[in-house]
This record gives C-alpha cells, sequence and structure tokens, in this order.
C-alpha cells in the first residue's frame, strides 16, 4: 500500500495510525479529522476538565516528540467515499486517494428536538462543547440533566461539586439498567440520592420552554422542572451519513467483522462508529468506550495490511470506568444474558463493593464500585 487514508483523528484514529506505522507501514499516512483539533482525551470533558481541574493542553493524547510522519487534514469533513477511484472526498472540495481507507469517524451527541437556538441547551461530545458547558456552570444556578447515563451521571456529580442545584431525568424506570442490569443499575444510580441530586426516573421530557434561553424542562406527565441550564445526555449517534451510497454496509455504524473488516475490500472501521461483530455474544455491537477505541485499532490495522488473509482474534470483551461523586465505578464483560449476579465482596449500601455477573455458573461480567484492586485481578481473567 502506497497511501493509508485515516477517516476520523480522536483516539480510534490516532490509534490506528500507531498501529499502521507500529506493524511496519512506511507508506504516505494521511489523518483527516473534523474538528481543527489535534487528538485530545474525551473521558476528562465530563469531569476533571469541565471543574477546571485541568486545562486542554493536560487532554493532548500525543506523546512528547511523537512523530507519526503522517499529514494531517483537520477541520475539514469528509462527505463521501468513491469506491471506483478509492477516494475520500473532503468538504473543502479535495479529494484524497488511498489503497487502504480506515473509518474512525466516531459518533455525534444525540440532540433534543426542538432545543436549536435556545441558549443555555447543551450536549457533551467534544472539546468545544465542554468549554461551552465549563463557561455556563461557572454561572451557577439550576441544571437539568436529561439521560441518567454515564456521561449524564458524570455531569451531575461535577455541577455538584461545583456547587450547582441538580436535577436528573431518565426516561427508563431504572437508570443504566441496559449496561449493568437493573439490580445494579440501581445502586449505582442511587448515588445521585445520597448526594441530594433529584433522579426523576420513568418519565419522558416533552421539550423545554423558554423564548431566547431556556427556563425548564417540560415533562410529559404535565411536570415543569426549572433550569437555568439543561445538558441532554440521551446517548450519541454513529458518524456515519457520509458512507451512504459508498457500498460500505451500514447498520447503525459500520457493520463489520470482529477484525475491523467492512464489506469493501481495502476498508475497515475502528472505534465509536464501528458495528464489530463479537464472537462473545454473537451478534453485532457498538462499543462507545475508551479502552476499545485503545485497543481495537490494532487489529483492524492488521487485517488492513494483511489484505484479509488474517484470522480474526477474539476481541477482549468491553471495559470501562465511570467517577462519580468520588466513587470508582468499573465494569467489563456483557451483563445481558447473565442469569444472576451476586455480591462477592462489601455491600453495596455502602457504595463498596464487587458484583460478578454469572451465566449457568459462568463469570460472563464484573461490576466494581470503590473495589480496583480486586476488580483488577477480576478483570484479568477476561483479558488473559
Amino acid at each position: 500500500m502506497r497511501t493509508v487514508a485515516v477517516v476520523g483523528a480522536s483516539l480510534a484514529g490516532l490509534s490506528a495510525a500507531r498501529a499502521l506505522r507500529k506493524q511496519g507501514y512506511d507508506g504516505r499516512l494521511v489523518l483527516i479529522g473534523d474538528e481543527p483539533h489535534r487528538p485530545y482525551d474525551r473521558p476528562p470533558l465530563s469531569k476533571e476538565f469541565l471543574a477546571g481541574r485541568v486545562g486542554e493542553a493536560d487532554l493532548a493524547l500525543e506523546a512528547d516528540g511523537e512523530d507519526l510522519g503522517a499529514e494531517w487534514l483537520l477541520g475539514v469533513r469528509a462527505t463521501g467515499l468513491d469506491r471506483a477511484d478509492r477516494s475520500v472526498r473532503l468538504a473543502n472540495g479535495r479529494t484524497v486517494r488511498a489503497d487502504g481507507i480506515v473509518i474512525a469517524t466516531g459518533a455525534a451527541a444525540r440532540t433534543l428536538p426542538g432545543s436549536e437556538g435556545l441558549a443555555g441547551v447543551h450536549t457533551l461530545r467534544t472539546l468545544d462543547d465542554a468549554r461551552a458547558l465549563r463557561d455556563e456552570l461557572a454561572r451557577g444556578g439550576r441544571l437539568v440533566v436529561i439521560g441518567g447515563g454515564f456521561i449524564g451521571a458524570e455531569v451531575a456529580s461535577t455541577a455538584y461539586a461545583l456547587g450547582l442545584d441538580v436535577t436528573v431525568i431518565e426516561a427508563a424506570p431504572t437508570p443504566l439498567a441496559g449496561p449493568l442490569g437493573e439490580t445494579m443499575g440501581g445502586v449505582v444510580s442511587a448515588l445521585h440520592a445520597d448526594h441530594g441530586v433529584r433522579l426523576l426516573c420513568g418519565v419522558g421530557v416533552k421539550g423545554l420552554s423558554g423564548e431566547r434561553r431556556v427556563d425548564a424542562v417540560l415533562l410529559e406527565d404535565g411536570r415543569s422542572v426549572p433550569a437555568d441550564t439543561v445538558v441532554v445526555g440521551v446517548g450519541a449517534r454513529p458518524c456515519v451519513e457520509w458512507l451512504e451510497g459508498s457500498g460500505v454496509a451500514l447498520d447503525n455504524g459500520v457493520t463489520c467483522g470482529a477484525d475491523g473488516r467492512t464489506s469493501l475490500a481495502g476498508v475497515v472501521a475502528v472505534g465509536d462508529c464501528a458495528n464489530w461483530y463479537d464472537p462473545h455474544t454473537g451478534s453485532q455491537r457498538r462499543v462507545e468506550h475508551w479502552t476499545g477505541a485503545l485497543e481495537r485499532p490494532a487489529a483492524a490495522v492488521a487485517a488492513l495490511l494483511a489484505h484479509g488473509a488474517t484470522e480474526p482474534g477474539v476481541p477482549r470483551p468491553p471495559y470501562f470506568w465511570s467517577d462519580q461523586y468520588g466513587v470508582k465505578i468499573q465494569f467489563v464483560g456483557h451483563a445481558a444474558g447473565a442469569d444472576s449476579v451476586t455480591v462477592e465482596e462489601g455491600a453495596t449500601d455502602e457504595r463498596s463493593f464487587l458484583a460478578v455477573y454469572r451465566r449457568a455458573g459462568t463469570p460472563v461480567a464484573v461490576l466494581g464500585m470503590n473495589q480496583p484492586r480486586l476488580f483488577t485481578r477480576w478483570r484479568k481473567q477476561f483479558t488473559a
């Protein structure tokens, strides 16, 4: 291969570029990113950066002196992929022809219909999002977080520590039931109540009120929750619109195998936009976690450089962590399909425990709250 284009310049794209060089690729390498920023770390955006404990320089993902010998095309969006001449079309009219293409365009935060143009309403996905939200939170007042997932919970925790009055609204009866199961989802989400943060579950959002600036969140049951600032944390959609008509199979992202190979030869996908085949579950799944964006590109790059001649390995089970209200939450594995979950150490009411999920007696997932050492020992069983 003479040229490889990596479309997406965040962690997954950077990891793919690093893997290319590490695996011996010495040809032309082009990294394309729609944001103007060099690669930066996203997990601190909802925590340390939002709280003002770290600055933008601390988010940099590139090591001092690191030189990938790459061409960086930043602040320009990919608009199409032409499979006939193997070129990536860009919004500025330029095209980049490549022998190999790594799709790493990630995902974008979902928005609330009708919130466009209303001041005080935010999503949190990018550095620019975090800058704007940090300025808002400095004003104090009442914050309403729509969505009780991990990002929403982390923002609520940060805002609580900054002294804001915080309410979290979750449409599902139990927050985090998807990734953690109902029982443990309820335990983890109880951290809100422990700290005086209001949690309203089982009710949807009808809309927002306010003329130029939001002043309340309107619920489907008729209630109104006053708000000076609103954060919408209702998930993310894969950024794959630019691939429509390209021949790359799309279904909740880019459909690909366990090694990241797509339906087009010489094209692989990594990161939040990749809907990988997971041999653990026998199904396709997108893994929107930091560790997946860090680790999985190596397998995709190996498949790309070998022109698909390699046998895909078994990817490591998903691992993620969250820090909320001073509590470290860690999870590895697949909660879906588990027929039991037992607390092996500590106690749930003390918010310090380790729980093991099992299917037919076999461990399939582990959750830890303030149990980092014990959790690490258990995690090694899943990644050995």
